[in-house]
């Protein structure tokens, strides 16, 4: 499904800087940047590989100021924004945003018609650009100004003294070093091309949405040269940025990668068309897949020729964490019809348990792994059941799932790190006043903004359904049971005596230090949405009723009740009053999944249901599949209208639960 961004739209720059594309190499790299191709993030540019060594992604090539050169004027393409300005202005020369296989700009320059088109090599660190001349009545000069940045993607480059300028000519190009510690930049172009050293900086771009964060927003970039190549009508260019040497670049290279996302393409229809019988549902959901296999990739490994499977949490800035890929896996792969992904990235976290824990941050040293999470170990037992679910490969089940889930629930009810253990009523306990191990983490100044230590409903929800699970497998398997026959009747009631709130319909949030959390909150919604419920289907049926009155909105689900004083609807401002709103109403479209699912579940008729629920989200659906999205769903919207994105523009289990929702809506319409 292509999204065609008009040229009223392309010329409107305010309304252009919102929409953001994103290419990546199924290695964690990525490309990016706004329609207009103007830089308006610090994490922007167009190579930016993710590194073993030294670990991290880095923005190593920001852009290329790119133009015309007709009879001695120069025609600018490019477009870059300078405090109080926007200099060159080649925005006025775009016609049409394309994307389909890949973002595609269409200019014209009075005569001359031309498409650009950047293309991110599966498997590869190598990015594409391609200018195919349309027309033209004369032949013409492309002129490319590589502008280099060679620095952390968290970071902003300053000029210094220390950036090593002197290029080396390779074929049709150049290679660069800047700095040692980071590898080569080689730039090279498929035709004959003239590569003019002339090392200058350029100074103060600005990048408003880090001032919108809060942050540094200024950097100042190196250009080496200018690369000139002669072309004229029908010519087709392809300039290459890779960290390695690309001499015999030609047209094949750029036909096999479209041609590899076409049958992609083609997979993802074609498993839309099974889960939705509606036409219009299916192209979106097809485009969802599209954007899902962005975030499924073999993270590279120091000294290692095959990189460990896993899913990046968002780009640009996210990397791998615990929590998150297990959210997110079930959409990503097992609704998506890649079950075989599921199970590698299953496998490979199993792999790294350790004391019942799963890591809430993977680093690249194992060594290095954060463990400060109670519910991943939990999400993992999730996940293995959505594998069942999915695809009903039992033996997989066992093979993958099975052992691990028995080390983490003995760990837990024995009691594991972070003070983690089971109480004498079977509820799970879970940190201190000092510690966040559920996903609403945020802390300013050391200090948790939503503390949820001690007994939290989403975790004893969780909790319970792994218990629950691991009871039908013991008995699938014919092996006896982890715990006393009885433990999850006790903790069914020992569940609904506590959290249970009959005056408000609803489930308390948490409780610690003998205080009851009545505040409003979705983590309640698990409760009512999870394979295995400790609630009746009255209690169920309440609280869907007091999540969806309080909490939904077309973009998915508040964090806290607007009618509770602490309640923030805007999530604006600096790193600390972002973090203050970040769980105090903030709005999260993964929660929909959750949602969605306790919604159909609950139902008399779930046909009807299904219908309601896709209606309800029609503005976060158009978003993400015709509108600034181009097949991504945002981290984050304000919890007060009109809600605003914010946070990471492309987030792994916002995409996900979005495609598992859509999968249970045609689940349930077609039974």
């Amino acid at each position: 499904m292509s999204v065609v961004v008009d040229e009223k739209r392309c010329q409107n720059i305010r309304e252009a800087l919102g929409w953001e594309w994103l290419e990546t190499n199924g290695l964690g790299g990525y490309a990016s940047s706004t329609i207009l191709n103007c830089n308006t993030r610090k994490y922007h540019g167009l190579l930016v590989p993710a590194l073993a060594e030294p670990p991290g992604r880095f923005v190593l090539l920001s852009k290329y100021e790119d133009s015309l050169v007709v009879r001695d004027r120069e025609f600018h393409l490019a477009c870059h924004r300078y405090p109080g300005v926007y200099f060159p202005h080649g925005h006025e020369y775009l016609e049409q945003f394309r994307y389909d296989e890949c973002p595609r700009f269409v200019y014209r320059v009075g005569d001359i018609g031309l498409e650009k088109s950047i293309l991110f090599l599966q498997g590869r660190n190598t990015v594409l650009v391609r200018y195919d001349i349309r027309e033209t009545r004369v032949p013409f000069i492309l002129r490319l100004k590589p502008l280099i940045a060679f620095r952390g993607m968290h970071e902003l480059r300053k000029e210094d003294a220390w950036l090593q300028v002197r290029p080396w000519r390779v074929a049709n190009g150049f290679k660069l070093q800047p700095y040692n510690g980071l590898p080569p930049i080689f730039i090279q172009t498929s035709v004959r091309s003239a590569f003019h050293p002339s090392p200058v900086w350029y100074y103060n771009f600005e990048y408003f949405r880090e001032a919108e964060r809060g942050y540094d927003h200024h950097e100042d970039l190196f250009r080496p040269g200018v690369i000139e190549i002669p072309v004229k009508a029908g010519s087709v260019v392809i300039v290459s940025a890779s960290l390695t040497d690309e001499a015999g670049l030609n047209r094949r290279v750029w036909d096999r990668e479209i041609a590899r996302r076409l049958e992609t393409g083609a997979a993802d229809r074609k498993q839309a068309a099974v889960v939705c019988r509606d036409r219009k549902q299916a192209g979106r959901l097809a485009t969802l897949l599209r954007g899902a296999r962005q975030f499924v990739i073999d993270k590279p490994a120091p000294g290692q020729a095959h990189g460990r499977p896993t899913v990046v949490a968002g780009y640009p800035w996210f990397e791998d964490w615990g929590r998150d890929t297990l959210i997110a896996l079930p959409g990503l792969t097992f609704c998506a019809g890649r079950p075989e992904d599921g199970k590698a990235i299953l496998a490979s976290v199993g792999e790294q348990e350790c004391d019942g824990l799963i890591p809430n941050f993977f680093a690249t040293n194992p060594a290095q792994h954060a463990f400060n999470s109670v519910d991943a170990a939990l999400w993992y037992v999730w996940a293995v059941q959505q594998m069942q679910l999915w695809t009903g490969d039992h033996e997989a089940v066992r093979r993958i799932g099975w052992p691990v889930m028995q080390r983490i629930l003995r760990r837990y009810a024995e009691g594991t790190r972070y003070g983690i253990f089971m109480s004498q009523s079977g509820l799970l306990h879970a940190g201190n006043a000092a510690t966040q191990l559920t996903w609403m983490d945020a802390m300013v100044n050391g200090t948790p903004v939503t503390p949820r230590h001690g007994y939290a409903v989403e975790i004893n929800a969780l909790w319970y359904n792994a218990l629950r699970y691991a009871e039908e497998l013991a008995e699938r398997f014919g092996e006896p049971g982890l715990f006393p026959a009885d433990l999850t009747g006790r903790l069914r009631d020992s569940f609904v005596n506590l959290f249970w709130m009959p005056d408000t319909g609803a489930l308390a949030d948490g409780f610690a230090d003998g205080v009851l959390d009545r505040a409003i909150r979705p983590n309640q919604i698990l409760a009512a949405s999870l394979p295995y419920s400790p609630l009746d289907s009255l209690q169920k049926l309440a609280v869907v009723e007091t999540v969806r009155r309080e909490l939904l909105t077309p973009f998915g689900l508040r964090t806290l009740s607007p009618r509770n004083p602490a309640y923030r609807g805007r999530y604006e401002g600096d790193q600390e009053t972002r973090d203050a709103a970040y769980h105090q109403g903030t709005v999260w479209p993964w929660l929909l999944g959750h949602y969605g699912e306790a919604f159909l579940n609950a139902a008399a008729n779930r046909r009807q249901a299904a219908k309601v629920l896709l209606d309800g989200i029609e503005p976060l659906l158009a978003y993400a599949t015709e509108g600034p999205g181009l097949g991504q769903v945002p981290e984050i919207w304000d919890g007060d209208p009109p809600h605003r994105p914010h946070g990471c523009p492309a987030q792994a289990w916002s995409v996900a639960e979005l495609v598992r929702l859509i999968a249970l809506c045609g689940l349930k319409t077609s039974a």
